[in-house]
This record gives C-alpha cells, structure tokens and sequence, in this order.
C-alpha cells in the first residue's frame, strides 16, 4: 500500500499544476480552482489502486477534472457566487488588459463552451481527445467549438482590434 501512495505522491506532485492552470482557465476563479484540482485528485487516488485499469493517468485525471468542472456548474446555483475580482498574480503589463478580458470573455461562456475552448486551444488538445474527454461526440465537440468562439467574438465585440495591438 505504502508503494501506491508514493506513486500517487509523484504522480499529484508532478501533475498538480498542469491541472491547477487548467481549473483556474476553466472557473476563472482561483479558489474554485483550488477546490477542482483537490476533487480531481481525490478521485483519481479512490481508483489508484487498480491504476492497472487506467492506461493514460495524465488523461484520466484531465477527464476527472472537466467533469468535475462541469457538474459543479450545475450544482452551483444553491452556492456561493464567486468574487468578481481577479486574484492578484504576476502578469506583464502588455498583455494584461487582453488577459483579463479574454478571462472575463471566457467566464462570460457556459461551462461547456469554457471547457471546451479550454481543452481545444489552451491545452492543444485534438477534437477527438476532447471528445473522449468530455463524452461527447467529434461532431459536438466541432460544433460546439464553433459556437463558443462565435460567443466569445461576440462578448468580446469592439474590444478585439484594440487588444490585437497591443
């Protein structure tokens, strides 16, 4: 048993914050983030001892994670309302007006658009990888795509050429 935790330990240590930057884009909110990657991490320590069945952790536990994402943000209406302010953390000063309003665009999105523009264009992921990831179709996954970058476009609006000068 002691053998499996150290695994585990390597593994959460060495996958903590890919996983915390990956929650944090997702909820927009840092102690959500906090909270999402400590529920992935419990969930993927409950089946680590039959890790034998999980071929990819990495990939197991980013699917953990955006489902985790996902049916928090259907069960938060009887929650708290998350903080409109950003937390404070280092950042150029070029680019953080275009940072905090790509954030504030994404946290506009429903889960799913933000998961899915998320795993798509911040962690590079294929379709067919999301697809797997979120359960859904390639043909949802495209679609749904497309629909969320055209909301982003569209919350973002007039802002768009002034952020891409600067």
């Amino acid at each position: 048993m002691a053998k499996h935790d150290d695994e585990f330990l390597e593994f959460a240590s060495a996958r903590t914050p890919h996983l915390f930057r990956t929650a944090y884009l997702m909820s927009g909110d840092w102690h959500q983030a906090e909270d999402l990657v400590q529920e992935t991490l419990g969930k993927v320590y409950a089946v680590w001892g039959r890790k034998r069945r999980i071929e990819n952790p990495d990939a197991y536990a980013q699917t953990v994670l955006t489902r985790t994402f996902i049916s928090a943000r259907r069960k938060r209406s009887s929650r708290e309302l998350p903080s409109s302010r950003l937390p404070e953390a280092e950042f150029h000063e070029a680019d953080a007006s275009l940072r905090v309003t790509l954030l504030d665009g994404l946290a506009a999105l429903p889960a799913k658009d933000r998961a899915v523009l998320v795993l798509r264009f911040w962690e590079d992921r294929s379709v067919e990888e999301v697809a797997h990831i979120m359960g859904a179709s390639s043909g949802a996954v495209r679609t749904r795509t497309n629909r969320a970058l055209a909301r982003l476009r569209g919350s973002l609006g007039d802002l768009l050429p002034d952020l891409a000068l600067t």
